[in-house]
């Protein structure tokens, strides 16, 4: 991959809206660099001298909005908010996340979605520890951050994919009241703020 200057974050931005754009229309694997860089206006050398490939450029553009998505999260509270705030970008860009689901495998979206959850979760969990007088840092959290955070990511998922038809705030509310039953208890939540349109 070639190196970037913040002088051509522009680019990347441009190359990247490109790529999201065609994969509103086609399947991942059917797009050219040729085609994308059509779509943005420019000449398709210039398509190697940021990326090394169609790949790179999903890599790069998940973790670029990703990044914004967590620095958004930053402060948000109660932690369910943060939930919203995923399921909203999800809604806004489903089509191009289900074609890199589908292009990309499971796994691959499955690790950007759990580092995002992962945050939002790990943040919750902590601070939920220390108010109830337990070290941050002890094993027995850690555990509960990776159970809740693989459940949370399947849950994402799932709503992405289709195959759970709730409302993010009812799918936030009943992965907090499993969360309850289970004894895996966060804070004690004001009510979520409906940032999902």
């Amino acid at each position: 991959m070639g190196k970037r200057y913040k002088t051509s974050e522009t680019t990347c931005q441009a190359i990247s809206g490109a790529l999201k754009q065609l994969m509103t229309q086609k399947p991942l694997e059917r797009i050219t660099v040729a085609e994308i860089m059509d779509t943005c206006g420019m000449r398709r050398q210039h398509f190697y001298y940021y990326f090394t490939d169609i790949y790179d450029l999903l890599r790069w553009t998940f973790e670029k909005e990703a990044l914004e998505l967590l620095q958004q999260q930053q402060g948000v509270s109660p932690w369910q908010n943060g939930f919203l705030h995923l399921f909203q970008y999800i809604n806004q860009n489903r089509a191009v996340c289900l074609c890199a689901l589908d292009s990309l495998g499971k796994e691959s979206l499955k690790q950007l979605l759990e580092a995002d959850v992962s945050s939002i979760v790990d943040r919750a969990v902590r601070q939920t520890a220390v108010e109830n007088g337990l070290p941050a840092h002890s094993p027995e959290v850690e555990v509960v951050i990776c159970l809740v955070t693989i459940m949370m990511a399947g849950a994402v998922e799932s709503w992405l994919r289709g195959e759970l038809t709730q409302t993010p705030e009812e799918l936030t509310r009943r992965r907090e009241k499993e969360l309850r039953r289970s004894g895996l208890v966060l804070a004690e939540p004001e009510a979520p703020a409906a940032v999902y349109t």
